[in-house]
């Protein structure tokens, strides 16, 4: 069973990791583009604290998150960028005060979910581990986005594991989201860590491979890279289609990023 207290742990550690980033930006830095196009710096903040928020009504009041799921469901394809722009238009001060108070007060909150239960979410509902891993996972990536548009340095650490593990249990969701029906034998994923190690998952004997760096597979899982710009390897059909779709968090379907050679 995740430990649960370990992984708000960790989440609050990559938050605050994003922090230093943009803690004493000047407002005018704020409006930096990221790779992600037509994200600016407040855009990366501004989502983050939005689905920080709607992480918080999920785990404190269904009813009212039911509804709101209900109202973004109305424009799938628009929502999340939506959401980001009306968050990237508030003053930089105010939006990063009112991202800290979100994601404190969620971590505060995931701690204290009874085990057990299930909590809605715009994909599959999650258990409060499951939830704090999503964010977690989020946070990394978006986080990525923010420090190249700084041009600051990214070091891998071993939070990693969570969203490495995120990436393979949700291997039948992307393929799904893709309209394709899922492999039904498992694949073995074998990754190196940060630190040199290992992170295996899946039967050691399986037809169907990936090994490669963590830190690669979390940026394919998180659409923060082409697969061709990845040290990644398949081995079998099933695999390799895998890589070409993977996708870790809920909603759509991404577009992904280009390769480099194609930019």
């Amino acid at each position: 069973m995740a430990d649960l207290n370990k992984i708000v742990d960790d989440l609050c550690a990559e938050g605050a990791a994003l922090d230093v980033l943009v803690a004493d930006l000047p407002d005018e830095e704020w409006a930096l583009p990221t790779p992600a196009d037509g994200w600016t710096v407040a855009h990366q903040i501004g989502h983050l604290a939005w689905t920080d928020r709607a992480a918080l009504l999920a785990a404190t009041d269904e009813d009212a998150f039911t509804a709101q799921l209900a109202e973004a469901w109305k424009n799938p394809y628009g929502f999340v960028d939506e959401g980001a722009e009306a968050e990237a238009q508030r003053p930089p001060k105010e939006l990063l005060a009112d991202w800290r108070e979100c994601r404190d007060r969620l971590a505060q909150v995931l701690r204290d979910v009874p085990v057990g239960t299930k909590l809605p979410w715009y994909g599959p509902p999650m258990s409060a581990a499951s939830m704090a891993t999503a964010r977690l996972m989020e946070t990394w990536a978006h986080g990525r986005d923010v420090a190249a548009a700084l041009g600051a340095e990214s070091e891998p650490t071993d939070r990693l594991a969570h969203i490495a593990r995120l990436g393979v249990r949700t291997r039948d969701f992307a393929y799904s989201v893709n309209e394709m029906t899922p492999p039904a034998d498992e694949f073995r994923v074998e990754l190196t860590a940060p630190d040199g190690g290992v992170w295996a998952w899946g039967p050691e004997h399986a037809a169907q491979r990936v090994t490669g760096p963590a830190e690669d597979f979390c940026l394919l899982v998180t659409q923060r890279v082409h697969r061709r710009d990845t040290a990644l390897r398949a081995t079998g059909d099933d695999a390799e289609r895998w890589l070409d779709i993977a996708q870790a968090f809920a909603g759509p379907s991404g577009a992904g990023r280009d390769a480099k050679a194609a930019q």
